[in-house]
């Protein structure tokens, strides 16, 4: 531009640029740049003189943090210092529970010592009272066995005790009504006594001779019943009665005679009818039909129970013998359902064996 200008005065002559006046422009240009360059120094060294500070206060609050932490630390000290003593305290007892301890565990080891002495000597016993037990287990399955066998062989003579027990405790009511009726005569006629006294004996000798009358006619029933109806294994005699398995008398769940079944009865009424023929009149005989039926419950339309069913064919069996002329009046019928078991077991020949029907000879 300087120059431009030069070449501009010294084309007119008249305006002439003086050379301070670059010299002036330079200056300025200078000190422009270097106040630039101090309000620049001046805002960078306001950043550090800031900063600094902001540091300062910092490295305070850490320095209060240091002391307080210390504080702290010494409060720390002092119940680490107590705790110590504490221990220290605790430290001793224990020792002396320790050395108390040995000495109780010296005592429990000798005690221990004796014991396992003792349980090696109770070792030693048991596995001898084991051989024994064995040898007394042993010899108890053989007597139980021995039992069974001699159960079974005494259950027949069992029922024929147990039927003239019966008999025994009819009489025996009898005889008491008697007793009852001398009392109240001894009171009136002292004088008659001696023929009280024998009335009884021969009141006794007398019904004792029904009684034997009686178990020879059943005897003798028995035997011609057995003869006629040997040829059927369905058909046993147990004690005193006979026993007829309802398979031979009845169709499943009914009470109605089939014709297997009629055709057995029609023989048993035979043999009974003939039988009764011979019977004195003053035997007060009466024949017992018992139905008898297994544990496996029933319910029909006609029977709700076993007792039902039992009773039923019971029922069947003594109108049957009605029909073929056997008195009613010496016959009764009685239903047990399955509270009367022969085999309390749970298997097809138990319920085999219990279904039933039973016939017994009896005086009323």
């Amino acid at each position: 531009m300087i120059g431009a200008r030069r070449r501009l005065g010294g084309d007119s002559g008249e305006n002439v640029w003086p050379g301070f006046v670059d010299a002036l422009s330079t200056l300025l240009l200078v000190i422009i740049f270097l106040l630039s360059l101090f309000v620049l120094a001046q805002f960078f060294l306001g950043q550090a003189l800031s900063g600094r500070d902001k540091a300062l206060a910092e490295l305070r609050m850490q320095v209060l943090e240091l002391g307080d932490l210390l504080k702290m630390e010494q409060q720390a000290s002092a119940a680490l210092r107590d705790s110590m003593a504490e221990l220290s305290s605790s430290l001793e007892a224990a020792n002396k529970d320790r050395d108390a301890l040995s000495a109780e565990l010296e005592s429990t080891k000798s005690a221990l010592a004796s014991s396992t002495a003792r349980l090696s000597e109770l070792d030693a016993a048991a596995s001898a009272l084991g051989i024994e037990a064995a040898d007394l287990k042993s010899r108890y399955a053989t007597a139980s066995e021995e039992l069974e066998r001699e159960k079974a062989l005494s259950e027949s003579a069992r029922r024929q005790v147990e039927t003239l027990q019966r008999s025994i405790t009819a009489l025996r009511e009898q005889l008491a009504r008697l007793e009852a009726a001398l009392q109240a005569s001894e009171e009136r006629d002292q004088r008659n006594q001696a023929v009280i006294v024998d009335l009884g004996r021969r009141l006794n000798r007398a019904l004792a001779a029904k009684v034997d009358e009686l178990a020879g006619y059943r005897s003798e029933f028995f035997g011609r019943l057995k003869e006629v109806l040997a040829n059927r294994p369905e058909v046993r005699i147990e004690g005193d009665r006979f026993v007829f398995a309802s398979e031979l008398l009845f169709e499943s769940g009914s009470a109605e005679l089939g014709p297997e079944g009629r055709a057995e009865m029609r023989k048993f009424a035979e043999t009974l009818l003939t039988i009764s023929r011979e019977l004195p009149s003053d035997l007060d005989w009466v024949l017992r039909v018992d139905g008898h039926t297994d544990k496996r419950p029933i319910s029909t339309a006609r029977f709700r129970n076993n007792w039902e069913l039992s009773t039923a064919r019971a029922v069947s069996v003594v109108e049957f013998l009605v029909e073929q002329g056997v008195e009613p009046h010496r016959l009764a019928a009685a239903g047990f359902g399955e509270h009367h078991p022969l085999d309390p077991a749970d298997n097809t020949y138990a319920y085999a064996r219990n279904r039933r029907i039973e016939m017994r000879l009896d005086q009323r």
